[in-house]
């Protein structure tokens, strides 16, 4: 399927699109923040900081837990949201594929260290997947207060490199 916008305008809105407070990311903060749970943002975390790799978007020290928020196109999840882009094919292949690498890296690396970790997909809190807020926050404090190593809202599972768009 072509693109329905020019390159420039897509090019533009692209670059606008931030890895800081998506959607998403600020519901999950306030609903968890409305409920009494304090937290640090990863990417206000000491950078130098060796126990973390990469920012996690919630950090919750005393928990030894961290909450990733993921976009379901930027890091390749198997979902309705994602669809490879049909121009620029290679470069997209690399990047995304490239970012689904990373996350296994720092999800084994948090853990490793003895961090617990949570995902949540965009496609959770969007689209036809999309479950109620209330629920996601549900799910998010459950983990929390949990002991459970690694949880996923949503599909664990990422696109191959072979899926054709």
């Amino acid at each position: 399927m072509a693109d329905t916008v020019t390159p420039e305008v897509r090019s533009r809105m692209m670059a606008g699109i931030g890895p800081v407070d998506t959607k998403p990311e600020l519901m999950i903060r306030s609903g968890l923040h409305a409920l009494g749970l304090r937290f640090r943002l990863g990417a206000n975390y000491k950078v130098n900081d060796k126990r973390l790799p990469r920012r996690p978007d919630l950090v919750f020290p005393s928990r030894r837990a961290v909450i990733m928020v993921h976009g379901c196109f930027w890091h390749g999840h198997d979902c309705h949201l994602f669809r490879w882009p049909a121009t620029r094919e290679e470069f997209w292949r690399d990047k995304i594929t490239g970012n689904i690498a990373r996350d296994r890296r720092v999800r084994d690396q948090l853990m490793d260290a003895g961090w617990r970790v949570l995902e949540v997909w965009e496609c959770r809190m969007k689209g036809r997947e999309r479950l109620p807020v209330d629920e996601v926050i549900t799910r998010c404090v459950t983990f929390l207060d949990g002991d459970t190593a690694f949880a996923s809202i949503g599909r664990d599972q990422t696109v191959t490199t072979s899926d054709s768009a």
